[in-house]
């Protein structure tokens, strides 16, 4: 966490420790076998999600960055996860069309470009088996979502994928007030 720190205003990408530990404990706790995350930045909420994996368990983690992965690759190392995460260095929402569309995740985690969130949400929900789980980070934006003041192109982005996940009637939803916010969505 400190050298991604030490990265200035960017580090703020990365996740906090408690939204970390609340991945850990999810994964384990809904027995996550296969997961996927879209947005790996230096690795943090990969690595805590593999670390709570069973032996057999995969991570994939689609990014677009090499330089943020390499990062995240020697912490991966260090921690003694890289057998369980499969690191794909391309656009994600290629990536997710070239999977079988079949429900073969028990777990998604999305945390990358804003106005990608719509695309990635709607290839995921059918490859997440019934009763997974897809997870979305920033999804309150500082607060900035309720704020009815704030308008900017990114809010305006996030309230727009919050509507549209809350009127899915394909889903039960709900947005954790944890760190920056996570929105939970389960697949029944």
């Amino acid at each position: 966490m400190e050298e991604t720190a030490a990265l200035g205003g960017i580090s703020g990408m990365q996740i906090a420790p408690e939204q970390g530990a609340f991945l850990s404990l999810l994964t384990a706790g809904v027995g996550a076998r296969r997961v996927v995350e879209v947005g790996t930045f230096t690795g943090f909420s990969a690595l805590c999600i593999a670390r709570a994996l069973p032996a057999d368990g995969r991570l994939l983690c689609l990014d677009v960055s090499a330089e943020w992965s390499a990062i995240a690759q020697r912490y991966w190392q260090a921690a003694g996860v890289t057998d369980r995460i499969e690191l794909v260095l391309a656009p994600a929402a290629e990536t997710l069309r070239a999977l079988p569309a079949e429900p073969s995740f028990d777990l998604a985690f999305i945390d990358a470009d804003k106005q990608g969130y719509l695309t990635y949400y709607e290839e995921l929900l059918p490859r997440i088996r019934p009763g997974g789980l897809i997870l979305v980070d920033n999804t309150l934006w500082s607060g900035k979502v309720v704020d009815e003041s704030s308008d900017d192109d990114t809010v305006k982005i996030i309230r727009a994928f919050n509507d549209h996940v809350a009127a899915d009637s394909r889903v039960e939803s709900t947005i954790l007030p944890i760190s920056d916010g996570i929105t939970m969505i389960r697949k029944p």
